[in-house]
């Protein structure tokens, strides 16, 4: 058996700009909610209602960078990496309850279409598409480390598309007077959280559960670790996520009897071959000379079987 380990989650590097990007998501919500209320827009408070959210978001994601740093113990042997995972859920899930609060003001909205003061509700729209822009650039070159920081990037995209769905919003009621033009804009918005939202707690979900990274072919893998020379065949193969950027392998390969000390060689080389193919780079690799009784015909054990062969 051998345990391959990987270095730390990248995701830290992205903290400081973290940092930067809550700092503008607090100061473009005291505007959209002084906007807001002056303007008289659902679309604007909306919008300052997604900012609270992503205040919340951001500081959770950051909190969690910080946890996961952790080393790991000998009760928690995996460290505290799932930490940025249950964010990133939490995050996916409050983005949920926000659009469907969004849905529940628009509806009544339509009921009784408001009057907007349209000049103020563009000026504050606009201050917060350009605080938004700042904050994509921030966290666009290091959201594909972490999901957590990548929840935290869909929450300021859906800001900024909420900004340019509030300045349309306003233009439009402003050249025709019709109010119900805020309600609508207002479902779109929450419908392009809902969409993000929806992607963000798919994703946590899988990883929690120990799904197959999505990038992963398992049929691939078996047939990369059946190539590897000294391997007559693979069961028992597991293969999921410890956190954004590490996965993990575990398997039984079924080798030609042969001196103990030739195994070494076997283990390096599908090691090095998960590691460039797939970018597994943390393994548990048993290794038989005989077929587990346990897989007569598959490639997962059967469950409620002891022990491995």
């Amino acid at each position: 058996m051998n345990n391959h380990h990987t270095a730390g989650n990248l995701s830290g590097r992205g903290t400081g700009r973290l940092k930067v990007a809550l700092a503008i998501v607090l100061v473009i919500l005291v505007a959209e909610v002084a906007g807001g209320i002056l303007s008289n827009s659902l679309a604007l408070l909306g919008d300052a209602g997604h900012m609270l959210v992503d205040a919340l978001a951001l500081g959770i994601s950051l909190f969690a960078i910080n946890i996961a740093r952790r080393p790991a113990t000998a009760t928690k042997t995996y460290g505290y990496h799932r930490a940025e995972i249950m964010a990133a859920l939490a995050n996916g899930i409050i983005l949920v309850l926000v659009a469907a609060y969004i849905f529940y003001e628009a509806y009544q909205r339509f009921l009784d279409p408001p009057t907007v003061k349209t000049t103020l509700m563009i000026v504050i729209a606009a201050v917060g598409l350009a605080g938004n822009l700042a904050g994509i650039l921030l966290l666009r070159g290091v959201r594909q480390g972490s999901l957590n920081i990548r929840a935290a990037f869909w929450h300021i995209l859906g800001d900024t598309i909420s900004s340019v769905g509030v300045i349309t919003g306003g233009i439009i009621i402003a050249v025709t007077g019709r109010g119900i033009v805020d309600p609508i804009i207002a479902v779109f918005i929450g419908c392009i959280i809902l969409w993000g939202a929806v992607r963000i707690v798919r994703e946590s979900t899988d990883i929690l559960l120990e799904a197959v990274p999505g990038h992963i072919e398992m049929d691939k893998v078996i047939r990369m670790l059946k190539n590897v020379a000294g391997v007559e065949d693979v069961h028992d193969i597991h293969i999921w996520t410890i956190t954004s950027g590490i996965y993990a392998l575990s398997t039984h390969l079924l080798i030609e009897d042969q001196m103990v000390s030739r195994t070494g060689e076997i283990v390096e080389a599908v090691n090095n071959e998960l590691a460039k193919n797939f970018n597994i780079t943390h393994t548990t690799l048993q290794l038989e000379c005989e077929k587990c009784r346990n897989c007569p015909g598959g490639l997962i054990c059967e469950m409620g079987q002891q022990g491995e062969q």
